[in-house]
């Protein structure tokens, strides 16, 4: 993450994220890619020791009370060149946990942030189910209290990390009433009695974060797990701006590398007799992709700049978003058309990069999405895409 208003220890931060993603993660990406292997716990404890899972928490709870900006700085660095790793880095500091450090109980924080720091808690998301995606409020999953806890049923979907990670940060409904109002979430461990996983799902990208359905059939949880209560939908969402610029990110370092990439093998590559860059069409192609990286680098790290340790503006994050996912999807094909037949190969490690692409711009709501949002906040209307029924 290249920014004007980089402090020298954001740098040296950089850096170190940098050379970790090239000496640790770099020989070993493509083959985790290939064999769908999840980040082992060794990586994630390696990942702690760094530093790197609690940048963005605060320092009372064993983070190192950074800002989001220096969060989005590792992940770029790691996702250049190991989207899983990054992926670790991108729960612990944009994900889940901040739900539990904006709003979760002191005993919630002081429970799971110190852990989440040192890695040895893992926390993924629940929101999507097989009949809620981008109406996330149609959402089924139900959680009600009886006594001391509560009985949840229903199935969640396209959960990163399913069946992976020891905690879900699980959003479902918690009152008899429709829409974003009976909404609230919830933390459930991964040993829940009443919770199973599904099949491991076989994804076009990220095959190496692990994804399956969490199916709950009368789990009972404990009711000091609560986090949000019912009504509490858009103080999730608020948060929830926190984890699109980590997605934003994501997409981010795909177009960089992809970048990268394409720069130093048009400049060794020769057809015709001469290398790739002294043709007018690879000078336009290379200039087209420069742009549209430093658009989305500016456009996240404006969001991330005026969040500092607060929540971003929900207008500025959709921007970064929509901009980074469709960014990401056309520079990394535009890499692979200046690598010509290399590019289609797996040896070049683009057509990896353009898969991945693909995935961050479904996750987290899509740039379809983003766009009504963009509206919605420049309108200062909300728009319902729910058909009107003739009164």
């Amino acid at each position: 993450m290249s920014f004007p208003a980089l402090t020298p220890e954001q740098l040296q931060l950089r850096d170190l994220a940098a050379d970790v993603a090239r000496k640790v993660y770099r020989p070993q990406a493509a083959q985790w890619d290939a064999e769908r292997t999840p980040l082992a716990k060794a990586e994630v404890q390696r990942l702690a020791a760094l530093g790197f899972l609690g940048i963005a928490l605060p320092e009372e709870l064993g983070g190192a009370g950074g800002t989001l900006l220096d969060a989005l700085i590792v992940i770029e660095e790691l996702a250049k060149e190991c989207q899983p790793a990054a992926f670790q880095v991108f729960e612990a500091n944009v994900g889940p946990a901040r739900v539990i450090e904006f709003f979760g109980t002191d005993e919630q924080k002081k429970k799971y942030l110190p852990r989440v720091a040192t890695g040895d808690v893992t926390m993924a998301i629940g929101i999507s189910e097989p009949d809620a995606g981008s109406a996330a409020t149609d959402m089924r999953t139900r959680a009600f209290l009886d006594s001391d806890h509560y009985i949840v049923n229903g199935t969640k979907r396209w959960i990163s990390n399913g069946g992976h990670a020891d905690h879900y940060l699980l959003y479902c409904r918690m009152a008899d009433v429709p829409g974003a109002s009976g909404i609230g979430a919830i933390i459930v461990p991964a040993d829940t009695p009443g919770l199973t996983f599904g099949p491991r799902e076989y994804l076009m990208g990220w095959r190496s974060i692990p994804s399956a359905d969490l199916i709950f059939t009368d789990a009972q949880v404990p009711a000091e797990n609560l986090v949000i209560p019912p009504g509490g939908f858009s103080k999730l969402i608020r948060v929830f701006a926190i984890e699109r610029l980590g997605n934003s990110t994501m997409s981010l370092a795909i177009g960089q590398a992809a970048l990268d990439r394409t720069v130093a093998y048009v400049q060794q590559r020769e057809q015709f007799g001469r290398p790739l860059i002294d043709f007018q069409n690879i000078q336009m192609m290379i200039a087209e992709m420069k742009m549209q990286v430093d658009a989305a680098r500016l456009l996240i790290a404006r969001a991330a700049v005026n969040a500092g340790r607060g929540l971003p503006s929900p207008l500025e994050v959709s921007l970064a978003k929509c901009f980074a996912n469709e960014m990401a999807r056309h520079v990394s094909d535009l890499a692979m058309q200046a690598h010509g037949g290399n590019g289609y190969t797996e040896e070049f490690g683009l057509e990896r990069l353009h898969r991945d692409a693909h995935g961050w711009a479904i996750a987290g709501g899509t740039p379809a999405m983003q766009r009504i949002r963009i509206a919605s906040e420049l309108t200062g209307r909300r728009f319902s895409q729910r058909q009107q029924v003739p009164s």
